[in-house]
């Protein structure tokens, strides 16, 4: 399916992962490959963006040159967040400035450290961030158990609402304040609220179905 507005896509992988003790973005996805032809968290990220997409934009930081293989090679492009030390809200706003410059009016934005959802999770989110705009929405962003995850479908108002804020917010103040305007919906898909920041989750995760 087409979706009618314009997405680009935004992957957010500048952090340190200094946690997890290697790059979050390169971690095995999935995590036990049962083929020679596996790939990483970025890689499957993309994969799953590209047909919902114009673009897909990876966000990177020091670790450009190790992440750059893997979005060329998938047809991504890849922007430098030049201090990445600010924070990840910092990431997303040199995300959302890069695809508002090249004209774009709507956003997929995930986190490299969130394990690709199912494809039919994108299609129901597609679906309601189309009926959402028609009502005045600026955004839609997923929940599962009523905790709330990516990716978030954002339009240009929400966009321009995380460009105003200050560099020192963050994504989820900026939502907060805009509540009104965000459709937050149910989904039965728990990894948009999966989180992988340390070597224990990530050993959790795969040990579960992927």
């Amino acid at each position: 399916m087409q979706s009618a507005s314009r997405f680009c896509g935004i992957i957010l992988a500048a952090g340190e992962s200094s946690r997890m003790g290697r790059d979050k973005a390169l971690l095995p996805w999935p995590p036990a490959p049962t083929t020679a032809t596996a790939g990483t968290f970025l890689s499957s990220a993309i994969t799953l963006f590209s047909p919902w997409v114009d673009f897909v934009l990876v966000v990177a930081g020091k670790n450009a040159p190790a992440l750059e293989p893997v979005a060329y090679a998938l047809g991504a492009s890849l922007v430098v967040n030049p201090d990445p030390a600010r924070g990840q809200f910092s990431s997303l706003q040199v995300g959302l400035s890069e695809i508002l410059n090249r004209g774009r009016d709507a956003a997929m934005i995930t986190l490299v450290d969130r394990p690709p959802v199912k494809t039919q999770t994108i299609s129901v989110l597609v679906d309601a961030f189309e009926q959402a705009v028609r009502q005045g929405r600026w955004a839609v962003v997923p929940e599962f158990q009523g905790k709330h995850g990516h990716p978030i479908l954002a339009g240009r108002e929400m966009m321009e609402a995380f460009l105003k804020a200050p560099a020192a917010s963050n994504a989820r103040d900026v939502e907060h304040a805009h509540q009104d305007r965000i459709e937050y919906l149910a989904v039965n898909d728990p990894l948009v609220a999966a989180n992988v920041d340390t070597p224990e989750q990530y050993a959790a995760l795969a040990a579960q179905p992927v």
